[in-house]
């Protein structure tokens, strides 16, 4: 995505050994699991994975007069998962010692808790116990407690119209630290005069019994008796589905690349693997539907910190012909519908990159080269009919072919309708998928289409699409000021922006890059493209965001929705369809203005008709 924003395309060739490319199977099956150490040992203080510095932030805050006033030193109370708590100002008017929150069975639900202090505190720890109901418990492995941590963000352009452009000169942008990573740690020390806000994650058993389970939240320090907080959770009698069946089609795009930066460890190696299985485990949790599979190198022009790879290698025979090794391509989507349990679609990017350059191993130099070559042009075709055709028999095989789509994004009419042709003469079979604006000349050919925030499909286009069960969904980027999931957007619109979607009749939602990490994302979420926490929301880790959960709390509700629909279509309660598609109507972009409402109010307002 981004288009318009990319930067040029280097397209000299690099000698590569053959006898690599010839042993590329051995290489990635066997050499990795014998001489590769662990993602955990391999780490430095240029990666961390586990403690660190938060970075210092210059901007004004509470004086220590203002914070010498407190009174006791250390105070803690609940607060709210829609307020991001600044670290160096004292919250305020939070009062509340006990929570009580409503849930259904099978719902991940979060609260967050807010400490202040004005003495230094060493070694904070913090702990939920099992929640009880009579003799039924939500066990404590169901529970978990996280430090908020802060990282340094930015600002929309200033113009306040978006979130893209250059950014190389972080001195230009209004930077300041921001609540969002969700840290993996059990101890923090909280410096004097400073904030720690208290995340909790609960995963409400699917078989459990209805009713009230009471708890207690417990901070110690070494420098503090055990402070306490309540908790309540109503535990309702309704069931949300697991996320493998959720109704809503999310589409967050993987990138593995990072993944094999970050954690400084070898491509495809089994560490690469064991670091990425539980942040992709996360993204299943979250429902999400697609895998992201790149087929040549830098589809998107490196637009990202670690660019994508071709997951195919193409390679041009002594003799013209073409052969092709998919082991990469292969491992990875074993791994992500296999272990992952994502297994929907495979969007495959792309055919029409950015800079129009197309990689090949050549055998009779012994070089990477690269063809510069347009859609409407013979060369082009020649580069991608082989591959198409020799994919589609390899996908096939693999039983993939009905899960596979030949995916572009934000590409000009000519060049898809050229790109189209190209496809369907390979196999007329292919699945396609566009992420980018409306056109009726090729919509039809599409079956998954996504259109950016704020533009319209045609209802009568888009009931002709779900009739013939192609996909229509929602995305945002770097465009939309709102709403979005920045690291300084208010955190309701990352919720808000789903059931946007839902609201408006579309499949579902699509963001381009879920863990595409800046050099530094625990500290830094700025980027020298996009605006700051674009290109990810979950951290390495893993650790999850505040921007992570509130989207799963939007993607909860659009499924509680949908089961409610259903419930109530088939028991004729029209009384209560007509109040849910009130409420869900303020998630239009119309309705929400008219409502004259926020986006944590319309949310507020929505969960508690859900929950009720």
């Amino acid at each position: 995505m981004y288009a318009h924003f990319h930067r040029s395309f280097s397209s000299n060739t690099s000698t590569v050994p053959i006898i690599i490319m010839k042993s590329i199977k051995i290489f990635l099956g066997i050499i990795p699991w014998l001489i590769c150490p662990t993602f955990v040992m391999s780490q430095d203080n240029k990666y961390p994975l586990l403690h660190y510095e938060e970075l210092s932030d210059t901007k004004p805050h509470d004086d220590l007069y203002k914070w010498n006033r407190i009174n006791p030193a250390v105070q803690l109370y609940w607060g709210s998962t829609d307020v991001r708590y600044s670290k160096y100002n004292i919250p305020q008017d939070l009062k509340k010692k006990k929570l009580k929150i409503k849930s259904w069975k099978g719902e991940h639900i979060s609260c967050q808790a807010v400490l202040w202090t004005k003495k230094d505190l060493h070694n904070v720890s913090v702990s939920l116990k099992e929640l009880r109901c009579g003799k039924s418990i939500i066990p404590t492995k169901n529970i978990h407690p996280h430090f908020v941590r802060y990282v340094m963000t930015d600002e929309l352009n200033k113009d306040r119209k978006s979130g893209c452009g250059n950014r190389e000169n972080k001195a230009e942008w209004d930077s300041l630290l921001v609540a969002d990573a969700l840290d993996i740690i059990d101890r923090i020390d909280v410096q004097a005069y400073t904030t720690r806000p208290i995340w909790i994650n609960i995963d409400i058993p699917h078989d459990i019994q209805h009713g009230t389970y009471s708890g207690s939240l417990i901070i110690k320090s070494d420098q503090t008796k055990q402070t306490a907080l309540s908790i309540e959770i109503e535990v309702i009698n309704k069931v949300l589905t697991k996320p493998s069946e959720w109704n809503f089609f999310l589409d967050l795009w993987q990138n593995p690349y990072a993944v094999a930066r970050y954690y400084q460890v070898p491509l495809w190696s089994k560490a690469h693997f064991d670091a990425m299985r539980p942040i992709m485990k996360m993204l299943a949790d979250a429902g999400q539907h697609v895998i992201t599979a790149s087929i040549m190198h830098k589809p998107w022009d490196g637009q990202t910190e670690d660019h994508y790879d071709s997951m195919v290698t193409k390679i041009k025979k002594i003799d013209g012909s073409w052969k092709y090794d998919y082991a990469v391509f292969d491992i990875w989507v074993n791994f992500m519908m296999s272990d992952i349990g994502i297994d929907s679609l495979i969007s495959c990017y792309t055919i029409i990159p950015w800079n129009l350059s197309f990689d090949y191993y050549d055998e009779a130099t012994n070089r990477v080269q690269f063809i510069k070559t347009k859609p409407h042009e013979t060369s082009f075709s020649d580069y991608w009919l082989p591959f198409l055709k020799d994919f589609s028999a390899h996908l096939r095989k693999k039983g993939w072919f009905e899960k596979t789509s030949i995916s572009m994004d934000e590409r000009a009419l000519n060049d898809m309708i050229e790109a189209i042709k190209v496809i369907k003469k390979a196999d007329p079979d292919y699945k396609i998928s566009l992420a980018g604006n409306y056109h009726k000349e090729i919509e039809r050919d599409l079956y998954y289409l996504t259109i950016p925030y704020g533009n319209t499909l045609p209802e009568d286009i888009k009931s002709r699409r779900e009739n013939n069960k192609q996909i229509s969904c929602v995305y945002t980027c770097c465009v939309e000021p709102f709403p979005n999931i920045f690291t300084f957007s208010p955190p309701a619109e990352a919720a808000w922006t789903v059931l946007h979607a839902l609201a408006e009749g579309y499949d579902g939602f699509l963001r381009w890059a879920v863990n595409s990490w800046p050099n530094d994302p625990l500290r830094d979420s700025r980027f020298r493209t996009w605006a700051a926490g674009d290109t990810y929301c979950i951290y390495p880790g893993p650790r999850s965001s505040i921007r992570f959960e509130k989207l799963m709390e939007g993607l909860q509700a659009c499924e509680k929705i949908h089961l409610l629909t259903k419930e109530y279509k088939k028991s004729g309660n029209t009384k209560k369809l007509i109040k849910l598609n009130e409420l869900l109507s303020k998630f239009t972009i119309k309705g929400f203005i008219k409502s004259n409402q926020t986006t944590e109010e319309v949310l507020k307002e929505l969960h508690s008709f859900l929950n009720s």
